[in-house]
């Protein structure tokens, strides 16, 4: 009888090979599993807030799409409202004019206009004298029309504002909805409010695009990551050139094939502290520099789509504003070597 002895230690080592060949093809599809101590490495923000990531994504993003129709809603109201005014402007004269062409035709009556035609000296004076009254029936005729087309337009006017103001109602009781919803979801990370990082100083971006309704484009990743070999968003790419406009220069990273946030969707960027890359937690002028930056991203949330901003334990929403953050104890899910942004 043959022995299996050997037959079952060259399964052994061919099952040891295939693993270690497996790890090593996980280690090169996955940048974020580059060297422990590579200041280049993309930060390993943890899954454990994954959840609270998603949640945060979905009522912020509900947030800002009731902001940008708000946002349009006003406008669309102003510029009715300076229609109604042009409208009434005009209208005030013709109302005028219709009542004394009223009041002339009061007086005068229909059959003395008619005795004057009629009691025509001449064929000429006939001829005259009705070419004339012609006439001022067509003008009469036509400023009553203008008169009635002027007060329908002022109806449709005060409609529509009404509209607006009903819509604008709507879209403030979203965004306090959202607002609530956000609150409830950073509890789980922390959850207090907090001061945050605002300066009234930092820099004006320049607006991404927006629909004529206030929405955003659909905004695919298509776009060559700058700071890696994937993609991005044009939302994203025009955010992280703002950023460098700014002189905010530092390492940055954004895309990656997986982990939380909005990485993989081309839909983040981690700024580093550091000029070097994602080291230990942010000191001196390195923390200054997050601080700024962070500060920037929140002046500018509106122009730049801003969902959410991470820095120094703290998470900065359009819906809550600044909450304390608790991602974890290591610098990089405590966010304290990097600024995260995320953009809608």
């Amino acid at each position: 009888m043959v022995s299996t002895t050997p037959m079952r230690r060259r399964l052994a080592q061919a099952v040891t090979f295939l693993a270690a060949v497996f790890v090593l093809i996980a280690m090169a599809a996955n940048p974020s599993s580059a060297a422990p101590g590579d200041p280049t490495a993309p930060p390993n923000e943890g899954t454990e807030n994954m959840t609270l990531a998603q949640l945060i994504e979905a009522t912020n993003a509900a947030w800002l799409d009731a902001q940008g129709a708000l946002e349009a809603s006003k406008k669309h109201q102003t510029e009715l409202a300076n229609q109604m005014a042009a409208i009434q402007r005009e209208l005030a004269p013709i109302e005028a004019e219709v009542n004394v062409i009223a009041a002339a035709a009061y007086r005068t009556g229909g059959l003395r206009t008619a005795a004057a035609v009629l009691n025509s000296d001449s064929p000429e004076t006939f001829m005259n004298r009705s070419l004339m009254v012609n006439t001022i029936a067509l003008y009469n005729d036509r400023q009553l029309r203008k008169l009635n087309k002027l007060r329908a337009d002022l109806t449709e006017a005060k409609k529509a504002i009404d509209a607006e103001v009903a819509n604008q109602q709507k879209q403030a009781d979203i965004m306090k909805k959202k607002k609530e919803e956000t609150e409830k979801a950073l509890a789980l990370a922390g959850g207090k409010a907090t001061g945050g990082f605002v300066s009234a100083t930092s820099p004006v971006a320049a607006p991404a695009p927006r629909n004529p309704d206030g929405s955003y484009p659909a905004d695919p990743c298509i776009i060559d990551d700058p700071t890696t070999s994937g993609c991005i968003t044009r939302r994203m790419l025009h955010a992280y050139n703002e950023a460098r406009k700014a002189n905010f220069s530092r390492y940055t990273a954004c895309f990656r094939p997986s982990g939380p946030y909005e990485h993989p969707k081309g839909r983040a960027c981690d700024f580093a502290a550091s000029a070097s890359g994602f080291g230990g937690t942010a000191t001196g002028n390195d923390r200054l520099y997050g601080n700024n930056l962070a500060a920037f991203f929140v002046r500018n949330a509106s122009a730049l789509a801003v969902l959410y901003v991470i820095w120094f334990r703290q998470i900065w929403t359009p819906a809550a504003g600044w909450h304390a953050y608790n991602g974890g104890s290591d610098p990089s899910s405590a966010h304290t070597n990097h600024v995260h942004l995320s953009v809608k």
